[in-house]
C-alpha cells in the first residue's frame, strides 16, 4: 500500500518534481518521503497544505493524541468485565492501603475466596487499617430478585453465605466489621484510601461481566466522591452481624 503522502500528492496532481520545486529540496528527498521517510517539522506542515491533507492524515505517528482534561478522580482504566481485572490489580489495591478499606457488593465471592487476598486484609487490619464490608442480606427481597434477575435464584443468596464464613476471620482484629444490606446496588464499590474500583451493575448480567471503573478520589465534588457518598449511606443502614 502506497504511503499517505503518495496518495494525497496523488490526488492533487502533484509529483516528485513538483514538489521538489515548490519546497526547494531534490525530487529523490520527495521520493523518499513518498516512501516512508518522516519529512522535518517545517515540510511536513508545507506538504499539508500542498496536499489539502492533515499532518495527522499523512504521519498519525508524529501527532501526539489530544491529552483528555481529567481531574485526578477521573478514570485511571476501564475494564470491560471484572473478569478482566487481574488478580494482582485486586490484590495491590489493598495492600497499598494506609488508612481504609470499604467494599460494597452483594457477595464478594471472587475476593472471599482468594487467600492471598484474605491474608492481605487480616494484615491490614491487625495493623491499624479501618475494614469495612457490607454484603448484601442474604434473607432480604433485594438479594432474591438479584438473584432472580441474573437467574441463579437462590444461589445469590448461597454465595453471600459463603463469603460470610470466609470474611468472618476478620472481624476477630479491631477495627474489621461485617455488616449485611438490603439495597438495590447500582454498583459495588472497592475502596482503598483514595482509590477505587466500581464494579457497575447491569440488568440481567452477573456482576463479573460487568464493566469496571478505576477512580482516583481528589475532590469533595468530584466523580469518585459520589460513590463514597453512596457507600456511607448504605453502611449506616446496614444491619450488624453479631
Amino acid at each position: 500500500m502506497r504511503h499517505p503522502l503518495a496518495r494525497a500528492l496523488a490526488t492533487v496532481g502533484l509529483d516528485a518534481v513538483d514538489v521538489a520545486a515548490r519546497l526547494g529540496v531534490d525530487p529523490k528527498t520527495v521520493q523518499r518521503w513518498c516512501s516512508g521517510r518522516v519529512p522535518y517539522p517545517r515540510y511536513r506542515t508545507a506538504l499539508a497544505n500542498l496536499t489539502g491533507w492533515t499532518v495527522r492524515d499523512l504521519w498519525p505517528s508524529t501527532v501526539r493524541p489530544p491529552q483528555p482534561t481529567t481531574t485526578p478522580d477521573e478514570l485511571g482504566i476501564t475494564y470491560p468485565h471484572r473478569s478482566a481485572v487481574p488478580n494482582d490489580v485486586w490484590r495491590r489495591l489493598f495492600a497499598n492501603a494506609q488508612h481504609e478499606i470499604s467494599i460494597l457488593a452483594y457477595s464478594a465471592l471472587f475476593l472471599a475466596e482468594d487467600p492471598i487476598l484474605l491474608r492481605s486484609l487480616k494484615d491490614k487490619a491487625h495493623n491499624g487499617v479501618r475494614i469495612r464490608i457490607a454484603l448484601g442480606d442474604f434473607a432480604g427481597p433485594q438479594v432474591a430478585r438479584r438473584g432472580a434477575d441474573e437467574g441463579i435464584d437462590d444461589i445469590m443468596s448461597a454465595k453471600i453465605r459463603n463469603s460470610l464464613v470466609l470474611f468472618r476471620p476478620l472481624t476477630s482484629e479491631p477495627g474489621a466489621e461485617l455488616r449485611l444490606h438490603d439495597t438495590v446496588l447500582y454498583n459495588s464499590i472497592y475502596r482503598s484510601d483514595d482509590e477505587l474500583l466500581v464494579n457497575t451493575h447491569i440488568y440481567r448480567f452477573p456482576a463479573g461481566h460487568a464493566p469496571v471503573l478505576h477512580l482516583h478520589h481528589s475532590r469533595p465534588d468530584g466523580i469518585a466522591s459520589m460513590y463514597l457518598d453512596s457507600f456511607e449511606r448504605v453502611w449506616a443502614h446496614a444491619r450488624r452481624i453479631a
